[in-house]
Order: C-alpha cells, then sequence, then structure tokens
C-alpha cells in the first residue's frame, strides 16, 4: 500500500520557497536603490571635477594674464620705492634738523609705510615686534590665551587623527579595486604587442586615479571595461555582498565628493580665486578688468613717483622744512578727494533717510 505525502511537509517547503523568493526580492530592491544612489554620485563627482579643473585653469590664465600686463609697471614701483627708503634715510641721517623737526620727518615716513603708499621698512618692522614681544612678557592674560590656542591645537590634532583613519578606510577600498584593474589591465600579462598597448594607456589612467585616490574614475573604468565579479542573481549571499560592496564604495565616493566640494570653495577663497570671480563680474559688466589694473597701477607709479620728488627735493634743499612738513601736494589732494567723498556719501545716506 503507498504511503501518502504529508499535507504538513508540502505546506512548509511550499512557505519555505516562499520565504526565499522574498528574501532574494528585497535585495533585489537594495540592489537596485544602491545602483541608482551609485551613478548619481558617480555623475556629481564627474560634474564636480570638471568645474574644480575648470576653475582651476581659470586662476591659471588669470595669473598669467595679470603677470604679464602688471609686471612692469611692479617692477617700476619696487624700484621708485627703494629710492623713497634711500632718500629718507640719507635725510634723517645726514641731514642738519632740530630733534623736533626730525622726530616729525620721521611721522611723515612712518605714515606713508603704514598708509601703504610705500613699503614697511624691514628694521622698524623688527623693531616693533621687539615693542610687542616686551610688552607682552610676563602677562598672564596673554599667557593663558597662549595656553587655549595650544589646546586647540591639540584638539585639532585629535581630530585630524580621526579624518586620517577614515582615510585609510578609504585608501584600502581605492587599492582594492585598483588591485583587481591591475590584475586584468598590466601589460605583461597581454597575449599580443597591440594589447599590451592598448593595456599600457589604461594602466596609465588606473595610476593616475590611484595615485590621486579617484574612487569615480576607477570604478568607471571597472564599468568601461566590464571588470568584476559575476553574480548569480538569484543567490541570496552573492546579492548581499554586491549590496555590501557598492554601499561601501557609496561612503568613499560621498567624501570624494564632499573633498571635491571642499576643494572648490577653498580655490575660491584664494588672493587668485578671487581674482577669477572678479574678473567674471568686471567682463559680464563689459568692463576689462586687465585695464582697470593696468590703470591702478600706473596711478600708484604717479603717486610715488611725486612722493619721491618730494622727498629728493627736500634732500637736496630745494624747498625748506615748513614746505617739507606740509607733505606732498599730491597726498594733501587725495586727502580732499577722499574727504569730499565721505561727505557726499554723508549727505546720500542723509538725503534717503530723510524721504524714508
Amino acid at each position: 500500500m503507498s504511503r501518502k505525502s504529508s499535507p504538513t511537509l508540502k505546506r512548509t517547503t511550499t512557505s519555505t520557497t516562499a520565504t526565499a523568493t522574498l528574501a532574494v526580492s528585497e535585495f533585489h530592491l537594495r540592489l537596485e536603490g544602491l545602483e541608482i544612489e551609485h551613478q548619481k554620485l558617480l555623475k556629481q563627482i564627474k560634474k564636480k571635477r570638471t568645474e574644480l579643473d575648470k576653475f582651476i585653469e581659470q586662476m591659471r590664465t588669470v595669473a598669467t594674464e595679470v603677470y604679464g600686463r602688471a609686471t612692469p609697471n611692479i617692477q617700476k614701483i619696487a624700484v621708485i620705492d627703494k629710492e623713497i627708503h634711500a632718500i629718507f634715510n640719507e635725510i634723517l641721517k645726514n641731514k642738519k634738523l632740530n630733534k623736533q623737526n626730525k622726530k616729525k620727518v620721521e611721522e611723515i615716513y612712518r605714515s606713508l609705510q603704514y598708509a601703504e603708499i610705500i613699503s614697511p621698512h624691514p628694521i622698524e618692522q623688527e623693531e616693533i615686534e621687539i615693542e610687542i614681544e616686551e610688552k607682552f612678557d610676563g602677562d598672564e592674560d596673554f599667557n593663558k590665551s597662549n595656553q587655549s590656542h595650544q589646546h586647540y591645537y591639540y584638539q585639532s590634532d585629535a581630530e585630524a587623527q580621526s579624518a586620517s583613519a577614515s582615510r585609510s578606510e578609504s585608501s584600502k577600498k581605492i587599492r582594492h579595486i585598483f588591485l583587481r584593474l591591475a590584475e586584468v589591465f598590466h601589460p605583461d600579462k597581454a597575449s599580443d604587442s597591440e594589447t599590451q598597448e592598448r593595456h599600457t594607456e589604461i594602466m596609465k589612467e588606473i595610476n593616475r586615479a590611484y595615485t590621486e585616490g579617484d574612487l569615480a574614475r576607477l570604478l568607471e573604468i571597472e564599468q568601461q571595461y566590464q571588470v568584476g565579479e559575476q553574480i548569480d542573481s538569484s543567490s541570496e549571499d552573492d546579492l548581499s555582498r554586491k549590496c555590501l560592496r557598492i554601499e561601501q564604495q557609496n561612503g568613499v565616493l560621498k567624501t570624494q565628493f564632499e573633498s571635491l566640494k571642499k576643494s572648490l570653495r577653498e580655490a575660491k577663497k584664494t588672493p587668485q580665486g578671487g581674482m577669477v570671480t572678479d574678473f567674471r563680474k568686471f567682463r559680464k559688466q563689459g568692463v576689462e578688468p586687465l585695464d582697470t589694473i593696468t590703470e591702478q597701477l600706473e596711478n600708484q607709479i604717479n603717486i610715488i613717483s611725486q612722493i619721491r620728488d618730494y622727498a629728493q627735493d627736500f634732500n637736496q634743499s630745494k624747498i625748506s622744512v615748513k614746505q617739507f612738513l606740509e607733505g606732498p601736494e599730491i597726498l594733501r589732494s587725495l586727502q580732499q578727494e577722499m574727504m569730499d567723498e565721505l561727505l557726499e556719501d554723508m549727505f546720500n545716506d542723509f538725503d534717503r533717510y530723510v524721504r524714508y
């Protein structure tokens, strides 16, 4: 007599199969979400990398343009500046002046430096630094402040170590993909000269991306040449392993994207970056910034040339002490212009206030 199969066993088998299918389906959905995020990150990184490279190239271009246009005038300014310092040193050393007049001449000389019309005198800078050191030497509040700054640096070191650990983890993942790609594309493993030549070019890209810590580029190469482990889409273990790998890669990609954004922000904050931004604004307004820079430098040459002549005239006794102490005509004119502009701004502000 044949035995009938147990209904309970059938139900259990069917239930187990349904659960396994459901689990696989869940992994498929998770994998799909991770891959969408993965592709989005790759696109964002590519766009941000292009933006950063373009901005850096613009910085180089602007710096080259400014250097080429400004250098001759800057050299003239440096020569005249040196002449002014030499004339004042000669006046203070050799000119017969009473104590009060000599002090006034020194004040004019210092004022020109403080106003940044001429460069700071190195000796005077050293004297100022010594004076500051003497002033704060033994100052308890100052020393406490200094200690708090040191504490801040220690904290920064701890934070840096934490960031370093995170970078180390990312480096491991990047190195893992690099080794996998190098295993496939190493030129020595090529079977013919044509393949060897092609693999050499690919390895150059791989090495560059690895050196720069560019995971996105390594993954692009991996996708382009379809390198990677084959997985069984019906295997829960394979799907789980792939989900974990892509999840880890996405974490590194997010770090890379944030790093690119930070690099772009920092580039824009540099003097060269600020110049690029200003150049864009000027050119949108139909103004050529290089012409403006040249005009400003020429104005500066005109100002310091007149100051040099004024100092030289006094040194050669062509003008009296009284005339010298009145200051150069060019500076009096500039001060008057600044005062007129200030008054005009004040009246405009007052006008707006009255109307509203």
